[in-house]
């Protein structure tokens, strides 16, 4: 059976659970050249790291923890009496500066400390942890299948108020090309990171200890991330993690998953700013 002139066969359960069993042999495999004592302990040490970067990110990615900063920056660095403060406030780009935070939060606790954990305490290589092309290409039409329904719904639902008021999440994305742009290469950073923590860092530091488990683990704090948003949204992030992570392990990459998400978070962006306020009619403000 041809499985690219029969594309759903990709969709069948048997099919999905196939490539489940698959990573629990690879796993049991990988098990046997490695000491049971090792592997316990980098599996902690990947639980431990998540716990303090999703802690770190909950409670520091907002706006309203840049204004804490920043009277602190200023003491440090210049003997100014608030006008840093001062000038972040009266500032037209201050709500794209409090996502330039919330993106940096997202690079600092989801990639950097992750990426040292890996390099320095666990001693390992990035391309175990899918920062790599991997079999991407082998996957693509699963990765396809997976996007195709979710841009469809997301076209679908840009004509309800409140999913057409709820994107672009930077208020001020019409207002010029500039500020779209830029917003959309913030965002765009921050799906990278969600990939590698969730899909690389989660997945592949717990595979070889728990095999395809390591998937549903990741799940939960996964679905959890998405409870701020539309509840649709976050029901969907339950199934849309475990293909995901699924994919991820089979391709051994990241990449797949990080297109899916870019090319649904643009659409909805798109579609959203279409319904409501317009693309940008200038370049600069």
């Amino acid at each position: 059976m041809s499985h690219f002139k029969k594309p759903l066969y990709w969709l069948h359960p048997k099919q999905i659970w196939s490539h489940v069993t698959a990573i629990d042999e690879q796993a049991k495999l990988d098990r046997q050249g490695c000491d049971e004592t090792t592997l316990k302990n980098r599996a902690w040490v990947v639980i431990a790291v998540a716990c303090v970067c999703l802690l770190m990110l909950h409670y520091l990615k907002y706006s309203s923890n840049l204004s804490t900063a920043i009277p602190m920056l200023e003491s440090w660095f210049s003997d100014g009496r608030g006008q840093w403060l001062n000038a972040y406030y009266s500032s037209h780009y201050r709500e794209l500066i409090g996502y330039v935070w919330w993106g940096s939060w997202h690079l600092l606790a989801f990639i950097l400390i992750p990426v040292f954990t890996i390099k320095v305490l666990l001693k390992q290589s990035l391309k175990e942890y899918g920062l790599q092309w991997g079999d991407v290409h082998k996957h693509w039409l699963g990765y396809v299948l997976l996007t195709t329904p979710i841009i469809g719904f997301a076209i679908m639902a840009s004509f309800r108020s409140d999913f057409a008021n709820h994107y672009p999440f930077y208020d001020l994305a019409h207002i010029s090309w500039l500020d779209l742009i830029l917003w959309e290469c913030i965002y765009i950073t921050q799906f990278i990171a969600v990939e590698f923590f969730f899909r690389g860092f989660l997945v592949n530091g717990l595979r070889t200890q728990l095999g395809s488990l390591s998937v549903a683990v990741m799940c939960l704090p996964y679905l959890m991330m998405h409870f701020p948003k539309l509840w649709l949204e976050s029901t969907g992030a339950i199934l849309f993690g475990f293909f995901l992570g699924v994919l991820a392990l089979k391709s051994r990459s990241i990449w797949g998953g990080v297109a899916v998400h870019v090319a649904i978070a643009l659409t909805m962006d798109f579609a959203a700013m279409i319904q409501t306020k317009g693309l940008p009619e200038q370049w600069l403000r």
